[in-house]
């Protein structure tokens, strides 16, 4: 298959609204690839907006001098996807000039479209609105297998890509796709609610419920099998080699087969947890602080996947396993005055709120719904930086003042500034990661490819016309950056709106 034909469907999605067309022009586009399971595979990813490779050592300074574009297609997609490979292993003593020279035959050959869709798929700026969810829908479309059978397997595996070419041989081969110790699957996710009591009933219906301490550290998916251990982020990035005392206390386990879901977090010598940029970036290991994993879910057990149990038998299951200091604390209630009662000794103790979680509800890999609801007294949003205004005064020379864009349909929605919140420290930092991000320039204005999460605090939020979104933040402030969220994971624009008080 040629690339101008992932590029003419990527075109075609991006000028539609209709969901309908969008999965259906996919779905051909796989169809016609589905005859070489290599070309699937990177079929998949292309037509996603992504190369299978997670790093290519490219970005926008070099793509800034290419080679005229082609006049006629000739690139196929495993050409493309060789000659990314090819880059991915560069490193070394002359690797700058080698990947120089290769990026100049690979766009030499690409037509001008081909041209702008490369530019953006290695730069991550492809804006097609294909999310991973309508390419799941188009596979399913495709190879007439159910929908909830390639979500389940692509959750279970940890991407799309990965059970494409079983999406095409049935849905026995889809099912093939287990719980694998050792390999990570997407975490489960919470949702959010203003108050305890309407996270017990969001939750619960009236039914008792589990009320967990929310920590505020690095999302932990921890397999053990033997003497072999993989820490896994939430977006399934390996980080055993960062973590080495989560590694200790998976082994000092009573157990040689497991997969446990957690947090870790560094703590001061008053037990209370340290800021989150400490545990991220490990600076507290050079302060003598120590990083202590907690656990709250247990997904396989002894050779027993966990995953449909209900949460109260995985409950039982990781009492079992883990020793209490090690365990988050919780509270199981059907009360909100207890419930209310266990938040403020949360609050009181340095952590951010509560996740309040259905007793009976399985583990819902990959998924945000109502079973486990998060509840934290200060307002936050996880939002995606659009530009960057240029500071002035004290702030000059550095980039300040943040544009936060929520997730809307396939793209982003402006509702606000802020420039509250940030300390020299985080004023440089920004100022070279935007510089980095950098797609253009309106006077003091730097606009950014969508990419970089921050998370945000308010007190409320007001219709606004002022920004495209409708509605306006009061007093955002900036909390962190948040480097292990993708902009996927921004809150879409129905959450903030959900936040404007009801006579409004």
């Amino acid at each position: 298959m040629l690339l101008a034909d992932v590029v003419a469907t990527s075109s075609t999605v991006a000028a539609t609204r209709s969901r309908k067309a969008k999965v259906a022009a996919i779905a051909a586009l796989l169809a016609e690839a589905s005859c070489s399971p290599e070309e699937l595979e990177a079929v998949t990813a292309y037509v996603g907006g992504s190369l299978r490779q997670r790093r290519t050592g490219l970005g926008w300074r070099g793509l800034a001098s290419l080679p005229a574009p082609a006049t006629a297609p000739s690139l196929t997609v495993l050409e493309v996807h060789e000659a990314f490979e090819s880059l991915s292993a560069l490193a070394g003593a002359g690797s700058q000039a080698a990947r120089s020279a290769a990026v100049a035959a690979l766009f030499g050959r690409a037509t001008a479209d081909e041209h702008a869709w490369l530019r953006g798929v290695v730069t991550g700026a492809v804006r097609q609105g294909a999310l991973d969810s309508l390419v799941q829908d188009a596979l399913a479309e495709a190879s007439g297998t159910p929908l909830v059978a390639v979500r389940r397997a692509a959750m279970l595996a940890g991407s799309t890509v990965a059970v494409a070419r079983a999406a095409f041989e049935g849905v026995e081969a889809l099912a093939a796709f287990g719980l694998e110790v050792g390999r990570p699957v997407l975490p489960m996710l919470a949702s959010s609610a203003p108050t305890v009591a309407e996270a017990l009933l969001k939750a619960g219906g009236g039914a008792p419920v589990a009320v967990d301490v929310k920590l505020d550290g690095i999302r932990v998916q921890v397999h053990r099998s033997g003497a072999s251990v993989v820490v896994a982020t939430r977006s399934l990035e390996d980080i055993t080699a960062r973590l080495p005392e989560v590694v200790e206390v998976a082994l000092s386990l009573p157990s040689e087969s497991f997969v446990l879901d957690g947090e870790a977090l560094a703590l001061g010598d008053d037990g209370r947890p340290r800021p989150f940029q400490e545990t991220a970036a490990r600076t507290a290991m050079t302060a003598g602080v120590r990083v202590t994993p907690y656990f709250f879910d247990v997904l396989h057990l002894d050779g027993v996947d966990l995953l449909d149990a209900p949460a109260s038998e995985r409950a039982a299951a990781l009492d079992r396993l883990v020793p209490a200091d090690h365990r988050v604390p919780h509270l199981v209630t059907d009360s909100a005055e207890e419930a209310d009662a266990f938040l403020a000794d949360t609050l009181g103790s340095g952590h951010e709120g509560v996740v309040v979680k259905s007793l009976t509800a399985p583990y819902d890999a990959g998924r945000r719904g109502a079973s486990w609801v998060k509840v934290k007294p200060v307002h936050t949003l996880d939002l995606v930086v659009l530009a960057v205004e240029w500071g002035s005064g004290r702030r000059q020379g550095w980039l300040s003042n943040i544009h936060l864009g929520a997730r809307s349909g396939d793209g982003f929605v402006m509702l606000g500034k802020t420039f509250k919140g940030l300390s020299d420290e985080l004023l440089r930092w920004q100022t070279s990661r935007f510089l980095e991000l950098e797609t253009r320039r309106e006077g003091h204005v730097v606009y950014v490819r969508p990419e970089q999460v921050v998370e945000i605090a308010f007190d409320g939020v007001q219709r606004s016309r002022r920004y495209p979104g409708g509605v306006a933040l009061r007093f955002a402030r900036v909390l962190r950056y948040r480097d292990d969220k993708g902009p996927q994971e921004a809150d879409e624009i129905g959450t903030v709106r959900a936040f404007l008080p009801s006579t409004d």
